[in-house]
């Protein structure tokens, strides 16, 4: 249960009150930080403001209350607006709840399994390819609102928006492009100033002035949404069926892996930071619980987030208290200052987000991988990113790991070799006393030497054991598995039809120097008894003398 446990339950234990300071006021800090985002990826997502700022408040607590993370701060990111915006406009509100209660369970259960390390499993491919698609897509929905363009809702379809975007882009507002402009030139050049302050909020501050005091006609939060609502956020229950419950199974299982990797990416970057270590476990549980908690109360889909974690860090928070404050910091803007959100124009919100995806696309990683990496990792990243942007991030994920699953086995398969010896050849290296080259083979006798793993990828390379023991001459066929780290049901079968074959010509096979898996695996199969405790031998000397002896016609 230790793996388990919330990161906060043991800091707590000489906590000071010097800490406590610091964690406030980073605390506070990051509620700074978060509040122009939290906004603005709820209406890039399609819902209203105060969504963003739920999911911050209350994903937020429950994610540094329960998770594995001295620092971690929970909230939205931009990783799931994609996602959240195609469920929105096909299941609505009741469908996204839905979802994202499935997600939370779905991490529940992989925290509780001890599934927190699996997630390296997922290739850096599919992670840097997915990423940069969701970057380009978020990045292209924010065009409607940085340009002020006069049209309706934006298609989810890639394609869609851009033509959508061709087709109104006469109605380009040359007011909101000046407020956009500006706020992208704050953002770019603010952190030359300090890093004190988040560019982001300098950016809504200075546009929402010259937007409220300028004769600019711009839209705002307030023109688009109308009043914003300072209530606190209600427990709601989604009305749904089972139907939906079906057809949102693979979106739910998305959130959860996305909300994984994230989490615990950022808990690895923070750990470099503050010199501790993340219980992926944990993180997975509390990410669950945050997720399942946001839905409840009319949140988004929530997880680490990378840029607000590292904030935290640096402005000295060291304990899940910083989160928390964070959380209740946001608390008390919503309920006094929500309203003045109203007045922040559109197209710095848009600006905002274009940063952001500017910020997440990690367009040198991309680069560095095409120039270094090799065609099948090319392959799986390219094929990943396109079709994140073209279709979406499920049917990116899914044929990405089918993808580079089958050119992992195939790279493996092609380290398989499987080498064979009937007589003694020039010996080449007299310092290696493991050579089969320094050793006589028996007449009549063949070694096989099979290096790499067995398995189903390379059976077909095995069944040239057969083919050898056809030769009239031969009376015992040795195997040298010493090269053989692992096999698997299939390697075995086809090792069953080399037996069958050496059976049938009164040949006898012999294993030399098999390993622990494979052995294993032969004696549960029942194959060790069939070819008898006699032909396995700790060596290939013992397999030669064996065979030698066989061969003479000596009994062994």
């Amino acid at each position: 249960m230790e793996s388990i446990k919330p990161k906060l339950f043991s800091v707590m234990k000489d906590y000071s009150k010097e800490q406590f300071i610091k964690d406030v006021i980073a605390g506070i800090i990051v509620a700074i930080i978060a509040l122009p985002l939290s906004i603005a990826l709820a209406i890039a997502s399609g819902v209203n403001p105060e969504r963003g700022l739920y999911t911050a408040i209350i994903a937020g607590f429950f994610i540094s209350f329960l998770g594995g993370s001295r620092v971690q701060i929970g909230g939205p990111t931009a990783a799931f607006v994609v996602i959240i915006y195609g469920i929105i406009q096909t299941y609505g509100m009741d469908g996204l709840i839905v979802a994202t209660i499935m997600a939370g369970i779905i991490l529940i259960i992989m925290g509780i399994a001890h599934f927190g390390s699996l997630i390296k499993f997922i290739p850096y491919t599919i992670t840097t390819g997915f990423t940069a698609g969701i970057a380009i897509t978020l990045m292209v929905g924010q065009l409607k609102d940085f340009f002020g363009l006069d049209m309706g809702a934006v298609p989810s379809e890639f394609a869609a928006k851009l033509v959508a975007y061709g087709k109104y882009f006469p109605t380009l507002n040359l007011h909101a492009l000046l407020i956009g402009l500006v706020a992208l030139a704050v953002l770019i050049l603010w952190p030359y100033v300090t890093d004190k302050v988040p560019g982001s909020l300098i950016a809504i501050i200075v546009t929402t002035l010259m937007v409220k005091f300028l004769p600019l006609q711009v839209n705002t939060i307030g023109s688009v949404y109308g009043e914003l609502s300072s209530a606190l956020p209600k427990f709601q229950l989604p009305h749904t069926d089972l139907a939906m419950i079906m057809e949102l199974a693979s979106p739910a299982f998305t959130i959860a892996i996305l909300a994984a990797i994230e989490s615990l990416l950022s808990c690895v970057v923070s750990d470099g930071m503050v010199g501790s270590r993340h219980r992926s476990n944990a993180e997975l549980v509390g990410q669950g619980v945050g997720n399942i908690a946001s839905a409840l109360f009319g949140g988004l889909p929530a997880t680490g987030a990378i840029a607000r974690t590292a904030a935290n860090a640096k402005n000295g928070g060291r304990t899940p208290i910083a989160g928390i404050v964070h959380a209740v910091t946001l608390l008390i803007i919503l309920v006094v200052l929500m309203p003045l959100a109203a007045l922040i124009p559109m197209p710095a919100l848009a600006a905002v987000l274009i940063m952001v995806a500017y910020n997440m696309s990690g367009w040198r990683e991309c680069i560095t991988l095409v120039r270094n990496a090799p065609k099948s990792d090319i392959i799986v990243f390219a094929l990943t990113l396109f079709l994140t942007v073209v279709f979406d991030l499920v049917v990116a994920i899914e044929v990405g790991m089918i993808v580079a699953a089958v050119l992992f086995m195939k790279r493996m398969a092609d380290t398989t070799e499987l080498h064979g010896w009937t007589y003694m050849d020039e010996v080449e290296n007299r310092n290696d006393p493991d050579n089969i080259k320094l050793r006589a083979v028996p007449k009549g006798t063949l070694v096989y030497e099979i290096e790499g793993p067995m398995f189903f990828g390379a059976a077909d390379k095995f069944m040239d054991i057969s083919i050898g023991a056809g030769r009239h001459h031969i009376k015992a066929i040795v195997l040298r598995m010493r090269g053989v780290p692992a096999m698997d049901a299939t390697a075995l079968h086809t090792l069953r039809s080399v037996y069958g074959v050496c059976r049938k010509k009164n040949i006898i096979l012999i294993f030399s120097h098999t390993q622990e898996q494979p052995l294993s695996m032969m004696q549960k199969a029942k194959f060790y008894d069939e070819v008898g405790a006699e032909n396995y031998c700790e060596n290939i000397d013992a397999a030669l003398a064996r065979a030698a002896a066989i061969c003479q016609g000596k009994k062994v």
